[in-house]
């Protein structure tokens, strides 16, 4: 995964920065099983892992307009967030993505990374909601075919 379409570098990407509502350029890690364990260790920040999560969902800034662009965005996301949302601080939008995960995919972190979940007293909402990302990311991955 190079970079987000529409987006002027070929490596890089925006991130939205939901607590100071700015866009700055980053490098997107590769999606891959390595990315997903990063994920839930902590490895990768909250905002890398939005934007992994948006950009498989379909959106993509446009920085002509400095407007979020939910052209390729499916019906059920861009209807309740047009622009996206932050999957890390919101129940809600955590909620709907967990319910998008096809029934087969949903244990995909314990069936195919061997992932046993966080032991008790050391995780929160917060870790709760990045390992519902990885699982959603690895369940696109395998509906892409791209593991």
């Amino acid at each position: 995964m190079a970079g987000l379409v529409g987006f002027p570098a070929v490596n890089s990407t925006y991130s939205y920065c939901s607590s100071c509502l700015l866009l700055y350029m980053f490098d997107l890690p590769p999606l891959n099983t390595d990315t997903i364990w990063a994920i839930l260790r902590e490895e990768i920040a909250d905002d890398t892992v939005n934007q992994l999560v948006w950009q498989c969902l379909g959106y993509r800034y446009d920085d002509n307009t400095s407007k979020w662009d939910a052209t390729n965005v499916a019906d059920e996301w861009k209807n309740e967030y047009p622009e996206p949302p932050d999957f890390i601080a919101s129940r809600p939008a955590t909620v709907k993505l967990t319910r998008s995960i096809p029934p087969e995919n949903k244990q995909l972190l314990k069936e195919d990374l061997g992932f046993q979940g966080y032991k008790l007293g050391e995780f929160g909402p917060r870790q709760t909601r990045r390992a519902t990302a990885a699982n959603w990311l690895l369940s696109y991955m395998k509906d892409k075919g791209d593991r």
